[in-house]
């Protein structure tokens, strides 16, 4: 008979560094990819903390804006060892990407119209599309676990397809059906129902089920508005200073106060919010084409980090367009708008878990905050769909549906799918294959005679 396992020991600031480090450059797969790795490190193998204390903050930082995983990292680290637990661990979850993205975006803008650097994107397009599907099935297969919170989802999904209506309107409506769906299906919108049932037990955890909050995880008044004029004081010093610097309608202030308004007001993660920059960046500011916005998701998509970090692909591009600091800068120019737009886009997320994580720790355990938190939950998985669709028909038809089919680009995203979904391989050697194959049909489409 197996002896019940013991509490883990007490966890020191260094370790916890040491393993947010890791996170950080191995976080691969997404979202959704990067909270199961989460789950299976922090819950089942070290048992930091237990599955419905996961869940629960898990919630929390669906519903906001912004990258969730890297808002959950900052929430578990907050928990543990405090502010600097927090920020050590966010910080952590962003800086590897920004480094990383930073030289690829170089190779891209300097080499990418070398037909080899061509060729392998054409292949990870429909692959970046196949991942998105993905996205969608594994957080589904998670959140939608009745009736209930499927017709959320496809409500969510008919919402901002056909009627364009905006995320923020369709989280409000999504938490309003969430409560009132508490009241009257209480089972349905119990803890832990929009990512899986917290059934499993892998054995008592640092922060357990009961657990009490630790002295600096309790709300109160004084520190909500300490905290909140802290983050008012950084924001205005960064934005005064490249005001001050290069004035108002300047690349660089656009992109801080653009990014700032999408941190702000983009709720679902990166999937969500990418729509929302693509009209900014794009549409609007035109800092980026259509198809190198798709290419920089699908670098976001194979490097470490958070997906919404093609946002820095975006700055980059953006400054480097632009040709902000001169003609004989480019590549100081992208790597000065990537560090921008990184911070201005990551500084709402720590905001929101100082902020607001107190108040959150008080409410576990209370189905009348939960099940709001488990409809919106349901809710972004009609949005990921969404985006799927949206990515399906700029790679399929990228001239539109009067243009010409990309039947290389279905063969590839469809074996991409076969991948993913029948063998469950990794999104590395998924893109790694798929990058190859497009390069073989961009090969064989410009062979001579």
């Amino acid at each position: 008979m197996t002896a019940p396992a013991a509490t883990p020991p007490t966890l020191s600031f260094g370790q916890a560094l040491a393993y947010w480090l890791k996170l950080g450059l191995i976080s691969f797969g997404g979202p959704a990819g990067q909270i199961a790795i989460m789950h299976e490190d922090l819950v089942e193998r070290r048992r930091w903390i237990s599955e419905r204390r996961f869940l629960h903050a898990l919630n929390y930082c669906m519903v906001l804006p912004g990258p969730e995983a890297q808002q959950l990292a900052t929430y578990i680290g907050w928990l543990m060892h405090r502010t600097w637990g927090g920020i050590v661990a966010g910080g952590l979850f962003v800086l590897p990407s920004l480094f990383i993205l930073i030289a690829l975006s170089w190779v891209y803008m300097a080499y990418g119209q070398v037909p080899v650097i061509a060729g392998l994107f054409y292949g990870i397009k429909p692959a970046v599309t196949a991942l998105v599907v993905h996205a969608a099935w594994r957080v589904g297969s998670r959140a939608l676990k009745n009736a209930w919170l499927w017709s959320i989802a496809t409500a969510a999904f008919a919402a901002i397809f056909a009627l364009n209506a905006p995320f923020p309107l369709i989280v409000l409506v999504a938490g309003i059906a969430g409560y009132l769906g508490g009241r009257v299906a209480p089972q349905k919108f119990s803890a832990g129902g929009g990512h899986g049932q917290a059934a499993k037990a892998y054995g008592p955890a640092l922060i357990d089920d009961h657990t009490p909050t630790p002295d600096h995880a309790r709300f109160s008044w004084a520190h909500f508005r300490r905290v909140l004029i802290v983050f008012a004081l950084i924001w205005l010093a960064a934005m005064g200073a490249l005001t001050a610097l290069y004035g108002w309608d300047a690349v660089l202030t656009q992109m801080a106060w653009f990014f700032t308004k999408a941190a702000l007001l983009t709720f679902g993660g990166a999937y969500a919010v990418l729509p929302y920059v693509y009209q900014g960046a794009v549409d609007h500011h035109q800092w980026l084409t259509a198809a190198q916005m798709i290419d920089g998701l699908a670098l976001g998509e194979t490097t470490p980090g958070p997906l919404i970090m093609v946002v820095s692909f975006v700055g980059f591009v953006g400054g480097w367009t632009k040709a902000i600091f001169g003609s004989e800068s480019l590549f100081l120019a992208g790597a000065a708008a990537a560090t921008v737009v990184t911070f201005f886009t990551f500084l709402p997320s720590f905001l929101f878990i100082l902020l607001g994580a107190p108040f959150i720790e008080s409410t576990h355990g209370n189905l009348k905050f939960t099940a709001p938190l488990t409809g919106i939950t349901a809710a972004v998985v009609g949005v990921i769909v969404n985006l799927a669709v949206f990515f399906a028909w700029h790679v399929l038809w990228p001239q539109g549906f009067g243009g010409a089919f990309e039947w290389p680009s279905a063969l590839i995203g469809i074996a991409a799918a076969v991948a993913l979904f029948r063998f469950k391989l990794g999104v590395i050697p998924v893109v790694l294959g798929s990058a190859l194959a497009g390069l073989a049909f961009s090969a064989a489409r410009h062979w001579p005679g």
